[in-house]
């Protein structure tokens, strides 16, 4: 079983692999069945076939300096619901708790 930090870290690909990868999507074949033969994640192969369509380098992730403003703008607003998100959920846990505890003391 991997632990935590074995699935976060993920595997560096170097730039052949990823051209191989797109110009096999582009050869016909499916992201799926590509991403499954090469045993790569879909969403891995997508974002190198969506850079490749763009003109972007494979080998080099895009910088904050490249960054559209309304890629900037994306980029901040899913950071904050993500935020948001977290937030809310944590309130859950809480109310889900005092409702808990109020429940109880009133039984007694």
């Amino acid at each position: 079983m991997q632990s935590m930090t074995e699935k976060r870290c993920g595997r560096r690909y170097d730039r052949e692999f990823k051209e191989n990868a797109v110009g096999l999507v582009r050869s016909g074949r499916s992201i799926t069945e590509v991403a499954r033969d090469l045993g790569v994640s879909v969403w891995s192969i997508g974002r190198w076939v969506t850079a490749a369509n763009s003109g972007q380098t494979l080998g080099e992730p895009q910088t904050l300096a490249q960054e559209s403003p309304e890629q900037r703008e994306m980029r901040r607003l899913r950071q904050e619901n993500e935020y948001l998100r977290t937030q809310r959920d944590i309130l859950k846990k809480a109310l889900g708790i005092c409702s808990a505890e109020m429940r109880a003391s009133d039984m007694r």
